[in-house]
C-alpha cells in the first residue's frame, strides 16, 4: 500500500463492507417503519335491543362470534321472548286485541343481501319473526297479512296453537269489565287501574365482525286494539330498517306516531350524514315531536306516549333515545347490560 490511510477512511470504508455483506444475508431491503395492521375486526360486532332484550342481546352476540349470520342471529335472540309466556308484550303471551284474540306482527332485514320480510295480524303462530324472515327468503314479496300470512307459515312446518295464555286472558278480561260502567260487567275494584293499554315490542340489530348488519322487530302490539290494526314493528322502515352500507335502526313504543315520520329509515339516513347513532335517535325523536297532534300533547308541550331508537352503525358503535328517561340492552363485546337512554324531556310528574 503506497499511502496511508486515516482513521476517518478506514472506519468509512469498513462500514461500507459491512452493510454490503448484511445486504447479501437480508433477502429484502431495508424498509421504514410501517403502521400497524388493521384489527382483525372489520366492524366491532355488537348486538343492541329495547330493554326486555337482555337475553337477546347475549344470545345474538355469543351466535354472530361463532360465524353465524347477522339475520340469523337477531331471529334467535327475539325468539327468546317470543316463546317466553311470562313476557305479555310479543309472541306467546302477547295480549289480545280487544275481542280477546291475539295478534302478532314481525319484520325483519338482511343487509348484506338487501332483502327484507314482514307479517302483520298473524294469529296462532308463536314466533312470528321467524315467519317474516321465511317471507324474506323464500317469496318475491315482502308483506304478508292475517289468514294469508298464517297459511303461509302453515305451509312452511309451523304449528297453529292458542296464544292467549291464562294471564293475558285475565288481563283482556279486567280490561273489558272497565269499557263501560252502564253494560252487564261488574267494575273491578278502584285500587286496580285498568286505563293504561299497554304496548310491548322487541327490536334487536347487530353488527358482524365482518361489518355485516341485520334488524328485527317483533310485536303483539297494542294491548286491547281494534282487530286487524297494525302498528309499525311490521312496516319495513318504520319498525326496523338495514341499510349494510351505513347501519341499522328500531322503534319500540307508540306505532302510530313512528309510521308517520318512517323512524327508523329516517335514523339510519342520519347515521348516513355522519351522525352518530345516539344523535340520530335523538334527531329522529325530534321529528316525532314536530309532527304529534295536539291531542297528543300534554298541557306542557310535551308528548303523552313513549317512543325509543335503537341503532348501531357499521362500524359497531350503538346508541339508543327516547322521549323520556329509559333503558336499553346492548352486548358490546364485554357483556350483556342494560344502559341507560338519551332522552328528550325529563319524565312529567304525573308519570313518575
Amino acid at each position: 500500500m503506497s499511502e496511508q490511510l486515516s482513521r476517518r477512511e478506514f472506519l468509512a470504508s469498513a462500514a461500507v463492507g459491512v452493510a454490503a455483506a448484511r445486504a447479501r444475508d437480508i433477502p429484502f431491503p431495508m424498509r421504514p417503519p410501517q403502521p400497524l395492521p388493521p384489527s382483525r375486526w372489520a366492524a366491532k360486532p355488537v348486538a343492541v335491543s329495547s330493554a326486555n332484550g337482555l337475553r337477546a342481546v347475549q344470545k345474538a352476540f355469543d351466535m354472530l362470534l361463532q360465524g353465524a349470520d347477522t339475520l340469523d342471529a337477531v331471529i334467535e335472540g327475539v325468539k327468546i321472548q317470543e316463546l317466553d309466556p311470562n313476557d305479555d308484550s310479543v309472541g306467546y303471551g302477547g295480549l289480545p286485541n280487544a275481542d280477546g284474540v291475539v295478534q302478532l306482527d314481525a319484520s325483519c332485514m338482511h343487509g348484506p343481501s338487501k332483502r327484507a320480510g314482514a307479517v302483520g295480524a298473524l294469529e296462532g303462530i308463536k314466533t312470528p319473526s321467524e315467519v317474516a324472515k321465511l317471507v324474506l327468503k323464500y317469496t318475491n314479496h315482502i308483506f304478508l297479512v292475517g289468514e294469508g300470512a298464517k297459511r303461509f307459515a302453515l305451509q312452511y312446518g309451523f304449528k297453529e296453537e292458542d296464544l292467549l295464555t291464562p294471564h293475558a286472558r285475565e288481563v283482556w278480561l279486567h280490561w273489558r269489565a272497565n269499557l263501560n260502567p252502564t253494560d252487564d260487567y261488574l267494575d273491578v275494584p278502584e285500587t286496580q287501574d285498568m286505563s293504561v293499554r299497554p304496548t310491548g315490542t322487541i327490536n334487536c340489530d347487530a353488527v358482524t365482525p365482518q361489518g355485516d348488519i341485520s334488524s328485527v322487530t317483533t310485536t303483539s302490539g297494542l294491548a286491547f286494539k281494534i282487530p286487524g290494526r297494525v302498528g309499525d314493528s311490521p312496516i319495513i322502515g318504520a319498525g326496523q330498517y338495514t341499510d349494510n352500507d351505513v347501519g341499522a335502526a328500531g322503534s319500540t313504543g307508540r306505532g302510530e306516531s313512528n309510521i308517520k315520520v318512517c323512524g327508523a329509515f329516517l335514523t339510519v339516513e342520519f347515521m348516513r350524514r355522519s351522525m352518530k347513532p345516539t344523535d340520530a335517535c335523538l334527531e329522529t325523536l325530534k321529528r316525532v315531536v314536530q309532527l304529534t297532534e295536539p291531542r297528543l300533547l300534554g298541557p306542557d308541550g310535551k308528548p303523552k306516549f313513549s317512543l325509543n331508537f335503537y341503532a348501531v352503525n357499521k362500524r359497531g358503535e350503538f346508541g339508543a333515545a327516547s322521549l323520556y328517561p329509559g333503558s336499553y340492552a346492548a352486548h358490546d363485546g364485554k357483556e350483556a347490560k342494560l344502559r341507560d337512554t338519551a332522552y328528550l324531556y325529563e319524565r312529567p310528574a304525573a308519570s313518575r
